[in-house]
């Protein structure tokens, strides 16, 4: 048990840390990042419209509007191990409770509790990893564990639809519940705090805590933040949720085959997380790459508009240009956040950049649902996204 004791707080535990910090992450999305490549089956069984998929996805993502706040504030008082053990475990219970919901609006309600539990990982786990690296690998670091999320739904693109071809979509439910309590309980039994003292907030009247706090949304670096991320989330979750749909409509391709085309998207991502946040740690501004991705990302929404597409080899390379940037910003992007904010407000600074996301995540899916149901066509939906990237990248120029 000495010995035990005695690595885990070594040098060397730090990668066991990022192993299962990225496991985690990877665990209590899987499910919330992969609904779109099942939006298919529900939508046809249940008889719902494009708008009802939006919010199907949008209800996992409401609570965190306000939760990732309350996250990040715990995250900076309690253990990152029982915050996000604990909330993963919220995801996976929630979600195998989901598989006996009948109707729309007790799924709906349903997704409202795993998206309270799922507030904790994101903060918890990127805290967590920039306890126990530092400057020269923090980025690469984060990146690796930022890739749990596309890694996750890479695997949930996969398996998900196969799923629900042979046990019913329902089933699918059932499986990303048992994958997040897996990952809650590998978090929960490993994680150990780093050595050395741990900085804490001065305890204060509840008002003035909030008030500090949200004075970092007037900070130079949050106002870049908040215009790369908002935007880039929107491109992020636009992709995500209506990929399949679209090329099983516009294209008339098989859905698995489509969502095969997503998961390629999602393991670029995969990829672009860990090289990007890695390119990041060698840029004179960890920022430059950010200001990369939304550039990026706007052109491949363009092509995937304009270019007609008959070899799947070349819409595939598509899928992974915007699956690497379009997914990949998030490493480089996440490390900056945590690198901004003092020692004792790193929790709740991930949170509150988090939290901000969460306004977009909450909304586009819906909007861009509305915005095909109205039009029939996916074309204002994607013209949508491209303004909001390139506006992104001029307000950051001028940030």
């Amino acid at each position: 048990m000495h010995a035990f004791e005695s690595f885990t707080h070594s040098a060397r535990y730090r990668w066991i840390i990022l192993l299962i910090a990225t496991l985690a992450q990877t665990a209590a999305c899987f499910f919330v990042q992969g609904i779109g490549a099942i939006a298919v089956y529900i939508q046809a069984d249940m008889g719902l419209s494009a708008l009802q998929i939006g919010a199907l996805v949008s209800a996992a993502q409401l609570v965190p509007l306000v939760g990732l706040l309350i996250a990040g504030e715990l995250l900076d008082r309690f253990s990152e191990r029982l915050v996000v053990g604990f909330g993963t475990l919220v995801v996976g219970i929630a979600l195998s409770v989901a598989m006996l919901a009948e109707s729309y609006w007790a799924m709906l309600s349903i997704l409202i509790v795993v998206g309270a539990g799922y507030s904790t990982a994101q903060p918890g786990g990127s805290k967590s990893v920039a306890a126990w690296f530092d400057r020269s690998q923090r980025g690469f670091a984060m990146g690796i564990r930022q890739a749990g999320l596309p890694l996750g739904g890479a695997l949930a693109a996969v398996t998900l639809p196969l799923v629900a071809v042979t046990w019913g979509w329902r089933a699918s439910f059932l499986v990303g519940g048992m994958v997040a309590i897996f990952g809650a309980l590998v978090f929960m039994l490993l994680y150990r705090a780093p050595a050395g003292p741990v900085t804490r907030p001065s305890a204060g009247r509840l008002g003035g805590v909030l008030s500090s706090r949200l004075a970092m949304i007037r900070e130079p670096a949050m106002k870049q933040i908040m215009a790369s991320g908002i935007s880039l989330i929107s491109v992020q979750y636009g992709i995500l949720v209506f990929t399949v749909l679209y090329l099983h409509s516009r294209l008339q391709m098989d859905v698995l085959q489509a969502a095969t085309l997503l998961f390629v998207a999602q393991a670029a991502g995969v990829t672009g997380r860990i090289a990007l946040a890695a390119w990041s740690d060698r840029c004179r501004s960890r920022y430059f790459p950010v200001m990369v991705c939304m550039l990026a990302a706007s052109v491949g929404l363009m092509v995937l508009i304009w270019l007609p597409f008959g070899s799947p080899f070349m819409l595939g390379c598509l899928m992974a240009w915007l699956g690497f940037f379009g997914f990949g910003w998030y490493g480089p992007w996440v490390a900056y956040v945590a690198e901004s904010a003092p020692p004792d407000k790193t929790g709740f600074a991930l949170g509150l950049a988090m939290a901000i996301n969460q306004v977009a995540i909450v909304s586009v899916p819906p909007l861009l649902g509305w915005m095909l149901d109205l039009s029939g066509s996916f074309l204002p939906g994607w013209s949508l996204l491209i303004g909001l990237t390139l506006l992104g990248l001029v307000l950051t120029r001028q940030s």
